[in-house]
C-alpha cells in the first residue's frame, strides 16, 4: 500500500444467510480457491449498475459504505452491496484517476513511486452506462474514453489473461484484499478475501476461476471493507476514500 494512502481497516467476515436471500437479489455467493476463502460478487449491468461515490452534497467524504444512499429511484433500485473504490491519501481523497457522473474530479496519477499503487502497470475501472471495463492507466489515458465513472488502483492483477510479471518472481505479503475483474463488456466480478492471501494467489483468483481476462486490486492491508443492507453485514471500522456501489432491483 502507498505510504501516502489510507487503508479501510476492518474485520471482514462473510457468511451467506439464509437460502431467502437469491443470487439474483444479491450477487454474492462464499468461493473457496486454492484453500483460501472469498466472497465473489458478479455483476451483469444489464440488471445491476454500478456507482462510484467519493464526496456527500455537502462536500465531505461519505467515509462509509453504510452512509451511501439506499436507493437511487426506480431504475437503480437500493443498494445492494459496496466496498473499497481505490486507494486514497490521509483526507480521503483519491490518489489517482477519479471520474463521477462524468466529471474528472482527480487526474491520472502516472507518477514513479513506493507502494502497491505505483506498481507498475496500474489501473483502471471504468463504467458507462451498461459497459464496464479495466484497462491498463497509460493505455486509458491514450484512449481517452467518455466514461460515466472511473476510478484508478493498483497494481494490476490480469492483463490479457496474464499475471502482472512481478507476481511471478514475488508473490508477495500475505494481506486481506478487494479487487475488480472483467469477463465481458457487460458483467464484472468484485471479490474480497476473507483471510491473508498473496497477490498471486489473488491474481490466479481471478484468472482461473474467475475468468477474468483484465483485474485490478482495489485495496487492503490488515483488513478489507465489505457492507450489505439486504445482508446485514457492515465490516467498515474507519473511513474510506473512493466507494463503489452496486444498485438492483428489489
Amino acid at each position: 500500500m502507498d505510504s501516502s494512502t489510507k487503508l479501510g481497516l476492518a474485520l471482514f467476515v462473510f457468511l451467506i444467510p439464509a437460502a431467502r436471500v437469491s443470487a439474483e437479489t444479491v450477487p454474492c455467493q462464499p468461493v473457496k480457491f486454492e484453500q483460501s476463502e472469498y466472497t465473489v460478487c458478479e455483476v451483469d449491468l444489464r440488471r445491476q449498475s454500478i456507482r462510484l461515490f467519493w464526496k456527500k452534497p455537502n462536500g465531505h467524504p461519505y467515509g462509509y459504505p453504510s452512509s451511501l444512499p439506499p436507493a437511487l429511484g426506480y431504475r437503480s433500485g437500493r443498494l445492494l452491496f459496496a466496498t473499497n473504490g481505490g486507494m486514497y491519501h490521509r483526507d480521503n481523497s483519491p490518489v489517482g484517476l477519479y471520474v463521477e457522473e462524468g466529471r474528472e474530479l482527480v487526474h491520472a496519477n502516472t507518477s514513479a513511486g513506493p507502494g502497491n499503487f505505483h506498481m507498475r502497470p496500474n489501473g483502471v475501472f471504468y463504467v458507462t452506462g451498461e459497459i464496464a471495463g479495466i484497462q491498463e492507466t497509460r493505455s486509458f489515458i491514450k484512449r481517452r474514453p467518455q466514461v460515466d465513472f472511473a476510478t484508478q488502483s493498483g497494481p494490476m492483477l490480469v492483463i490479457d489473461g496474464k499475471m502482472h510479471t512481478r507476481f511471478a518472481r514475488y508473490g508477495g505479503s500475505r494481506k486481506y484484499r478487494a479487487g475488480v475483474g472483467s469477463r465481458d463488456p457487460n458483467s464484472v466480478v468484485f471479490a474480497v478475501s476473507e483471510s491473508e492471501v498473496s497477490f498471486v494467489e489473488f491474481a490466479r483468483l481471478f484468472r482461473d476461476k474467475l475468468q477474468s481476462k483484465n483485474a485490478l486490486f482495489l485495496d487492503g492491508g490488515s483488513a478489507t471493507s465489505f457492507y450489505s443492507p439486504v445482508l446485514g453485514r457492515n465490516s467498515n471500522l474507519l473511513p474510506l476514500g473512493p466507494i463503489i456501489g452496486v444498485y438492483g432491483p428489489d
